[in-house]
């Protein structure tokens, strides 16, 4: 059983930036793929990147390429979201996720962190 972590989030000002960490349970940073979504109140659960643990190639959502970087530490199971020129529409709650290999969907989840930006 895959368990996962969220830790990082807080309130943070317009124009700053964060970095979320995700730590996961057992050696799974070699096959299959994590990745970063979050929810905002109201809204459906948005996908904003994810990496393959073999290859190390990364997705991004459009709202987010050019201002967040996913990555991945094997040596200490921690998946990584750093987040620059937070804006108050990147409040949410944030969730990583792993993806078997083979799968289609992301079938673990972590509980959360939050981020609110202010204005």
């Amino acid at each position: 059983q895959v368990q996962l972590q969220e830790s990082g989030g807080g309130l943070v000002q317009v124009g700053a930036s964060l970095t979320l960490s995700c730590v996961a349970s057992g050696q799974i940073f070699y096959n299959g793929y994590m990745g970063w979504f979050r929810q905002a109140p109201g809204k459906e659960r948005e996908f904003l990147a994810n990496i393959g643990c073999a290859s190390g190639r990364t997705t991004y959502a459009d709202s987010v390429k050019d201002r967040f970087t996913i990555s991945r530490n094997r040596a200490t199971n921690t998946l990584s979201l750093q987040m620059n020129f937070l804006k108050p529409e990147d409040t949410a709650v944030y969730y990583c996720a792993r993806r078997q290999a083979g799968e289609t969907s992301y079938q673990y989840w972590g509980q959360g962190t939050q981020v609110t930006v202010s204005p």
